[in-house]
């Protein structure tokens, strides 16, 4: 008599199996290390982001000041000007 060869159940890998990743190899110290430099550089990205839109903003305020004093400017861009002619 012939035996029903049954399907076999996917065997899963087990967690050895899997192939070593770069954090597992490196030392936790230089992990940690480098996930500090990279929070470091991200806060000294966003100062300088923060830095960039000031500068922005101040520059835009000193040149609406300019505007503000320049007769002809506002003469031009008033929207009743006529009435004073």
């Amino acid at each position: 008599m012939v035996k029903k060869n049954r399907p076999q159940a996917a065997k899963t890998p087990a967690a050895q199996d899997k192939p070593a990743t770069l954090k597992d190899l490196l030392n936790p110290d230089v992990v940690n290390r480098l996930k500090a430099q990279s929070d470091q550089m991200r806060a000294e990205e966003e100062k300088q982001r923060a830095e960039a839109r000031q500068k922005a903003a101040d520059a835009q305020k000193a040149e609406q000041k300019r505007r503000e004093n320049d007769f002809e400017y506002l003469l031009n861009n008033s929207k009743d000007f006529k009435k004073y002619d």
